[in-house]
């Protein structure tokens, strides 16, 4: 008698179906739920991946069959993760204290990777890799929708934020480079015209890619941008001294005015003068340290591109996507806290919420402050059609589940999206706010919530008791999501009445 495999065994050799079929999905799950538990040890695995497979070993995700290598999907995985919020991460440290700030980091970090490893574990059981299908096999349709229509709002609100920096922020990189007239009127300084030039000669062929594992180039390349901010920002922690004088009108007597103002603080430095605006903290706790820790819980989203992932890796198994998950947050974890730390340590107290920003105070026209604007702007916008991809699979779920791939549905639901995103940008942006609240809820959902009730629904009650310590930690991980978004919810109604915008920019 064959033993029974685990998840990590089976390799997809067989032709399966393609990404909207999911009755066929449903009905291979039916039909082998009761051997789909994991093996936790994985040995198993290992040993039969390097065996020739037989007719006998069919296999167990028949919903896809992948070809994205390891290093693809980090990249694809890492560009999810990785968002605009990393240029407020000094401003978060230097509200929380670089130990405190070490500590939510790491402790955020270490949550996102157990949350990922309930997901990865509830879709072994079931052999069904999409968030949307593991709502409905716990909450039947109404788990689906809730599924579906949290990916889609969420991603709809990150990809507005990164289309809205686009709008306000390639016009100024792009007058700063040129040293052109901000009234000048000329159609290349208009945010409207740019925005939609991007969106329709980069984002759009795209986000048209059929499969993830095509924008692992992408994803690479929007990562090295990222390298380069960073690497920008270690080297003007060495270069700007503080307290630092803010640039003037006149930019000949800036210059010389700057030299002098280097000179100045060094020897202010040497003088053993020590002014309280320019010493690290270890500890901090202020009116704005309880905003930090939102925006922190919610640093590693990625989880609605991770099966998605999970769908088109080559040879999957939920060892090897949990190393994947693992790395990615862990390489991106590395890159927060160095660019947190050396931007508080270039600025301190002085930093801003928008890290760049305060650079350009110093110097507006510094070349290298522009290029690394340049870099993040190009980042921003090969990170756009990484997170469209889960919102086209999720509509593909919710509208047409039963349907097999169409190329006119598929490149209609990519040019609606991106045309109503584009919509409210240029029309609309003050409503952009909204999707801060939305994000308040569905934030929560995607990392805490729904990985653990999904886990605690899915998972058999003959494999873990209700009362295992499995299942008691998932739904103390769900309490937890719950109250971060008690407390994103407050401190978005404390901005609110107070009329004021403390809470920073998240994902």
């Amino acid at each position: 008698m064959e033993p029974a495999r685990s998840e990590a065994s089976i390799l997809p050799n067989g032709k399966g179906c393609d990404l909207g079929e999911e009755t066929c999905v449903q009905m291979k799950s039916m039909m082998e739920e009761d051997h789909r538990f994991d093996d936790p040890d994985g040995a198993l695995a290992e040993n039969i991946e390097f065996l020739p497979s037989g007719e006998s070993k069919k296999p167990r995700f028949t919903d896809f069959e992948g070809k994205t290598s390891f290093g693809m999907s980090v990249f694809n995985l890492g560009n999810a993760i990785m968002g605009s919020g990393i240029l407020g991460l000094a401003y978060a440290m230097a509200n929380t204290g670089i130990l405190l700030f070490l500590f939510l980091l790491t402790a955020v970090a270490g949550l996102s990777c157990y949350s990922i490893h309930l997901l990865l574990k509830s879709s072994g059981v079931v052999g069904i890799r999409s968030y949307e299908q593991l709502g409905m096999r716990a909450f039947g349709i109404s788990g689906k929708m809730a599924a579906g229509i949290a990916i889609t709002l969420q991603n709809i609100g990150a990809m507005s934020s990164y289309c809205y920096i686009i709008k306000s922020e390639f016009p100024l990189v792009l007058q700063a480079f040129l040293r052109a007239d901000p009234n000048s009127g000329e159609w290349y300084l208009n945010g409207n015209y740019l925005v939609l030039l991007v969106t329709g000669f980069v984002i759009l062929p795209l986000a048209l890619m059929k499969q993830l594992g095509y924008l692992g180039y992408t994803s690479g390349f929007s990562l090295s941008c990222m390298v380069f901010f960073l690497s920008a920002v270690i080297y003007k922690s060495f270069q700007i001294l503080c307290p630092f004088e803010e640039f003037t009108s006149n930019s000949t007597l800036a210059h010389i005015h700057s030299n002098e103002t280097v000179g100045h603080a060094h020897t202010y430095h040497n003088g053993r003068e020590v002014d309280s605006h320019c010493s690290p903290q270890m500890f901090t706790i202020n009116s704005q340290t309880a905003y930090t820790i939102p925006i922190l819980a919610f640093a590693f989203v990625c989880h609605p591109e991770v099966l998605p992932i999970y769908t088109e890796l080559r040879n999957p198994n939920q060892r090897k996507m949990q190393h994947i998950s693992n790395l990615s947050i862990l390489i991106m974890y590395v890159m927060y806290f160095l660019a947190a730390l050396f931007g508080y340590l270039t600025f301190y107290t002085n930093v801003e919420p928008e890290l760049l920003h305060t650079y350009s105070r110093i110097d507006p026209y510094d070349t290298l402050i522009l290029c690394v604007r340049l870099a993040v702007l190009t980042a921003v916008t090969l990170t756009v059609p990484i997170v469209l991809f889960p919102v086209r699979r999720a509509i593909q779920e919710m509208m047409f589940a039963n349907k097999t791939f169409n190329w006119i549905r598929h490149v209609a639901i990519a040019v609606t999206l991106l045309s109503f995103i584009n919509l409210l940008v240029i029309f609309a942006p003050n409503i952009l706010g909204i999707f801060g609240v939305i994000g308040a809820t569905s934030a929560p959902c995607l990392i805490f919530i729904f990985p653990a009730v999904f886990y605690i629904r899915i998972v058999p009650k003959d494999k873990e008791p209700m009362r295992s310590t499995p299942k008691i930690v998932a739904a103390c991980f769900a309490g937890l999501g719950v109250l971060f978004m008690i407390m994103s919810w407050s401190f978005i109604i404390i901005d609110w009445t107070s009329g004021s915008s403390s809470s920073l920019g998240g994902h």
